[in-house]
C-alpha cells in the first residue's frame, strides 16, 4: 500500500465495458512526511476521495481485491482516505488541520 495525494481526475468516455461505472483519479505519490516522491498514478476510486485529499492506494493484483474492482482489469485503486498519520509519536498529517 502506498500514500498519495489526489491531484486531478481522468475522464474516459470510451473504455472497456467492465470498467464502466468507475471514477478515476490522478494521484501523486507521497512519502510518510507528505513530500512528493514519484510520478503520477491513475487509480480507480473505491471510497469517494476528493481533490487534495491524502489517500492510501494499492497497485498490481492487490488493486483488484476491493468490491468495486474485483475481477476488473484495474492496476490501481484508492481504498482509504487518510484522516491522521502518526509516525514515531509525531503527527505528520492531520486532515482536520488542512485547509
Amino acid at each position: 500500500m502506498l500514500l498519495g495525494r489526489v491531484v486531478g481526475t481522468l475522464v474516459a468516455t470510451r473504455k472497456e465495458p467492465s470498467m464502466s461505472g468507475l471514477k478515476f483519479l490522478v494521484l501523486k505519490q507521497i512519502d510518510i512526511e507528505g513530500k512528493e516522491t514519484g510520478g503520477y498514478r491513475v487509480a480507480a476510486d473505491a471510497v469517494g476521495a476528493g481533490l487534495g485529499e491524502v489517500v492510501l492506494y494499492a497497485t498490481g493484483s492487490a488493486a483488484r481485491q476491493t468490491k468495486m474492482t474485483y475481477q476488473r482489469p484495474c492496476d490501481g485503486v484508492i481504498m482509504a482516505i487518510v484522516d491522521l498519520l502518526e509516525v514515531d509519536g509525531d503527527v505528520t498529517y492531520d486532515k482536520s488541520e488542512v485547509g
